[in-house]
């Protein structure tokens, strides 16, 4: 977790990442990404307010220290000061049927409401099941009901198809390979921010020839391992994502994929390393609505 604090803690992120945060309101959550100058994701992020002057970003804990330093160096005379606020916050997801007991109902993706002392962000569905994520000051006793499995929640994580970025394919992605701009993580009406040029012209130039899809395979799969397809085993056509055992057997994952190359005879690791099946994405892509 990052603290952002300050009275221009809107309008700094606003200037950094992909997503419009001067108009965040405390009803709603951001999806958002940090990009490199050419467009490449660094780091993924849900953020949401918890005051007027204070915006929390969850991100993956093994990007977190350099994603801290790095945008804290572009802070200059803003208003804003930037924190490792993990030890401050817990951090647990709800599933399932203790969504609408905890949250008091359902809400859609990225909506959010606060409990008391705690705020509750609502994601993407895995599988149908609703999700979220329970954040409220250190010491907060957790709100009543059944412990998930952390290996469940890694999983639903897969299958809800919103990948989060961790450090083996950092630099590796423009958002849209990962469908972020999709499912409410990039917005194309804000104003600049590093990479939005390449964003811009990937969405509007019709040169974007990667995305992302939920795939099954029989063994375990690393993220940040290559995808091959058999028709070109020179050429590795993807890249694993994101994984996570499944609980009826093998890995799901989320890769991201050449288009041309999303079908069957795909392996994983090597040309004739372990098959990955491709399944339905769980949302629509923003060029087929």
């Amino acid at each position: 977790m990052i603290r952002v604090e300050g009275e221009d803690a809107a309008s700094f992120l606003q200037g950094q990442l992909t997503q419009d945060f001067a108009l965040l309101t405390p009803q709603q959550a951001r999806l958002a990404a940090y990009l490199t100058a050419k467009g490449r994701m660094q780091a993924s992020f849900i953020g949401f307010k918890r005051s007027g002057t204070e915006i929390l970003l969850v991100c993956s804990r093994d990007l977190l220290a350099a994603t801290l330093k790095r945008l804290s160096m572009f802070v200059l005379r803003a208003k804003a000061r930037l924190t490792d606020a993990t030890a401050d916050f817990a951090l647990l997801g709800i599933a399932g049927d203790a969504v609408a007991s905890v949250a008091g109902g359902t809400q859609p993706a990225w909506a959010k409401a606060d409990l008391g002392a705690a705020c509750i962000v609502h994601l993407y569905p895995a599988d149908g099941q609703p999700r979220a994520l329970w954040v409220a000051p250190a010491g907060t006793p957790a709100p009543d009901g059944a412990a998930l499995d952390p290996a469940l929640w890694l999983w639903g994580e897969v299958r809800s198809g919103i990948a989060t970025l961790s450090a083996p394919v950092v630099d590796a992605f423009v958002p849209q390979m990962l469908n972020y701009e999709s499912v409410g993580g990039v917005n194309f009406k804000k104003g600049c921010y590093p990479g939005q040029e390449v964003v811009a012209r990937s969405q509007f130039r019709g040169t974007l020839k990667r995305r992302a899809y939920v795939g099954h395979a029989s063994a375990p799969v690393a993220v940040g391992a290559e995808i091959f397809h058999t028709s070109d085993p020179e050429q590795p056509c993807g890249t694993v994502v994101q994984a996570a055992t499944s609980p009826t057997g093998g890995v799901d994952a989320i890769v991201s994929l050449q288009i041309a190359a999303a079908g069957d005879a795909l392996r994983v690791g090597t040309p004739d390393g372990v098959p990955l099946t491709l399944g339905p994405l769980p949302y629509a892509l923003l060029e087929d609505l």
